[in-house]
């Protein structure tokens, strides 16, 4: 829609004429390239922000009643879940309608006076769906692991089809490769060009993509508010990146473009995560579950594959950084599992909120310094943004500091975790308890 102004015409009348809210870039770009105001996007999508947070913030104490009567509730144990009373599941639930309600409220906003811009498309809907039911069955009836991958293949799928964040491998491929034009090979009627390879690195990409953002949210959903509180944290920085491609990149045509897409998906997971973390932040009343951690990570990565719209490496590394907490410990993990000779599958008390923890001893004080650690992630995914969009330049000591701070707290989980198991080796006890003193509250 556009803005109204006023011109005189020959006879001095004052006569309306409509302006277009987004002014076209200076002389020399490409005619119809647009810039969207940063401060524009905000104001048009605040609804969003506060859908999401509003409909967390009250939903969640209805969820939590209605999984205590039911049932649904996290036992304590004596080895992993050490948390003093149950606690009930199902907060995925409450994540899963404050994002709905978010969704719905932008495609009123992306149609509004001021924009008309794309609005969230289907094929993202869908995984939502798809995951928040998939997790929300596991908290109820304990899926086997493959059949949920398989409810998170539904969701790739489904962005795949409408080639959402199949760009990805493009921006990564492209300088090695060359342009989509070029043919690799040609059978008679069967032509290989580089526009296929693309496509399918593309489509593997996303399913990677997916699988593993939303195992990773998932692994750190360990301690009291510390998801909740990240996830906000990193949209935070998602919000950022997004915004700076906005102001810094020409759109065609932002009714076609992700532009305002990806706003929405970090005003809603940043609506959603402050909506629910009262309720979660220690001592919790009521845990996400499955549904809720795996709608989270979800949330996360798609986020980061839209950016492959951008046809920019550096911006999808941007996001990355941000998600690196997540994805610090599923590396971690995975190391930690193969030295040990344990499955992938297993679980154990030595990731990164469980090293902190023991050594802070509280549960708030091991939240907070996660908390500190995913800022500094975020402000370096954004500070890469900023300098790619702004300078037009390669933010190399960015990414070198990203680097080593990601090493550095690498290499420490990894001596702590070996620390802990020397100690148990020497007291001849099974490695499985050796993860020092029970959690405090």
């Amino acid at each position: 829609m556009r803005g109204m102004t006023a011109l005189a015409d020959a006879a001095g009348v004052q006569v309306p004429v409509a302006v277009p809210r987004l002014e076209p870039l200076a002389p020399g770009v490409a005619g119809g390239d647009v810039l969207v105001s940063a401060v524009e996007l905000l104001n048009i999508f605040v609804p969003v922000l506060i859908a999401g947070f509003a409909v967390t913030l009250v939903a969640t104490p209805f969820v939590r009643a209605l999984a205590v009567s039911s049932g649904i509730v996290d036992a304590p144990d004596q080895s992993r879940k050490l948390h003093g009373r149950p606690i009930a599941y199902l907060g995925g639930v409450a994540i899963f309608l404050g994002t709905m309600a978010a969704v719905a409220v932008s495609f009123i906003a992306a149609h509004s006076e001021a924009l008309a811009m794309m609005p969230v498309p289907i094929s993202i809907l869908v995984g939502i769906v798809a995951i928040a039911f998939t997790g929300l069955a596991d908290d109820i009836w304990k899926l086997d692991p493959r059949v949920k991958i398989a409810g998170q293949l539904v969701a790739a799928a489904a962005l795949a089809y409408e080639e959402i964040g199949v760009g990805v491998a493009q921006c990564f491929l492209s300088p090695l490769l060359g342009s989509p034009e070029i043919v690799w090979l040609t059978l008679g009627p069967v032509v290989i060009d580089n526009a296929q390879v693309y496509y399918w690195a593309g489509t593997a990409t996303v399913a990677i993509f997916v699988i593993g953002g939303c195992n990773s949210a998932n692994l750190i959903d360990g301690l009291d508010g510390l998801l909740a509180g990240t996830g906000a944290i990193m949209a935070l920085g998602f919000l950022a990146i997004a915004l700076l491609v906005a102001a810094a990149m020409p759109a065609k045509d932002p009714e076609t473009s992700l532009v305002g897409v990806r706003v929405v998906l970090a005003m809603a997971l940043l609506g959603v995560c402050l909506g629910f973390l009262p309720w979660n932040f220690n001592p919790a009343t009521i845990f996400l579950g499955d549904c809720g951690s795996l709608l989270i990570g979800y949330l996360s990565v798609v986020t980061i594959l839209t950016l492959g719209e951008t046809g920019s490496a550096s911006l999808v590394i941007a996001g990355l950084i941000v998600f690196a907490l997540p994805i610090l410990d599923t590396l971690l993990a995975i190391i930690r599992r193969k030295i040990a000779g344990r499955p992938m599958s297993s679980a154990d008390h030595n990731h990164i909120h469980h090293q902190i923890k023991r050594a802070l001893h509280t549960v708030k004080l091991a939240v907070f310094a996660l908390y500190g650690i995913t800022f500094m992630f975020a402000g370096l995914g954004a500070t890469v943004a900023a300098v790619t969009l702004l300078t037009r330049t390669r933010a190399l000591v960015i990414f070198a500091l990203a680097f080593m701070a990601f090493s550095f707290v690498s290499a420490v989980a990894i001596k702590i975790a070996a620390l802990g198991r020397w100690d148990a080796q020497a007291r001849m006890v099974p490695d499985g308890q050796a993860d020092g003193a029970p959690d405090a509250p």
